[in-house]
């Protein structure tokens, strides 16, 4: 039977599991396609699972509900999300990648026990006062003079991008940080940042939050969260190859 991954969490989260050895249904959790989900035991580890059938698209609403059940397993205990579309071809290749991690998974777990992610959404203008120039299709002087030009451009972008980012690192204080940067077709600069912090920090956060949307007006944010830690999930090698 092949079954699809939500996420995984420490054994002794889930007392109902020290009287089983095979999975058992965690009631009123649906997973995608209405999918009974399931807590599958794995030696100090639980895998929080539904049965999937390879054939089935997982187009649609599946990455929602893929969140959904993720996020409805945070509330109970702390978890490390897998990737949307994660599955296990059978009983044995779950046990098989869940055991050869084992030592990662439950490390993570102490690491991120306790924690939660925000997630910050900064638009910021673009202050280069010129645009890129398109290059010219021909390699030569013309070609050379626009490729230093436009990296001159980007350098300013860069530092411009730098600089909120170092505002939004002393506001916030968070324990860990990944940042994204990327330029849009409206020629704005979004920030895309995911701040890891205690959970009990959320309130405190948010307060932040708020502050920082007084103090830098020049800048459209948007908060969402608390989420799991899915940026600070540490991967173990051989599961992302294996994952791939």
């Amino acid at each position: 039977m092949a079954w699809y991954a939500y996420c995984i969490a420490e054994r002794q989260a889930f007392p109902e599991l020290a009287r089983h050895r095979r999975p058992i249904p965690m009631e009123g959790l649906p997973g995608i396609f209405g999918n009974q989900v399931f807590l599958y035991p794995a030696s100090e580890l639980a895998v929080i699972v539904s049965e999937h059938d390879p054939e089935e698209n997982l187009g649609g609403t599946a990455a929602r509900d893929h969140a959904r059940v993720v996020g409805e397993c945070f509330k109970m205990t702390t978890i490390l999300p897998f990737r949307f579309g994660t599955t296990f071809v059978d009983d044995e290749a779950m046990r098989r990648s869940i055991r050869s991690n084992q030592r990662s998974f439950l490390a993570n777990v102490e690491r991120l026990r306790g924690k939660s992610e925000m997630h910050l959404k900064v638009l910021v203008d673009d202050t280069s006062t010129l645009k890129d120039k398109p290059m010219p299709q021909a390699a030569g002087q013309e070609y050379l003079s626009c490729l230093r030009e436009n990296a001159t451009r980007l350098r300013e972008r860069q530092t411009k991008a730098r600089a909120v980012y170092t505002q939004m690192h002393r506001m916030f204080s968070p324990l860990e940080e990944e940042i994204t940067c990327k330029r849009t077709d409206a020629g704005k600069m979004l920030l895309d940042i995911a701040h890891l912090i205690e959970h009990r920090s959320v309130e405190r956060y948010q307060n932040k939050y708020a502050s920082a949307t007084q103090q830098m007006k020049d800048c459209a944010m948007h908060l969402s969260g608390p989420w799991p830690p899915y940026h600070f999930v540490h991967r173990p090698e051989r599961y992302t190859r294996a994952s791939a």
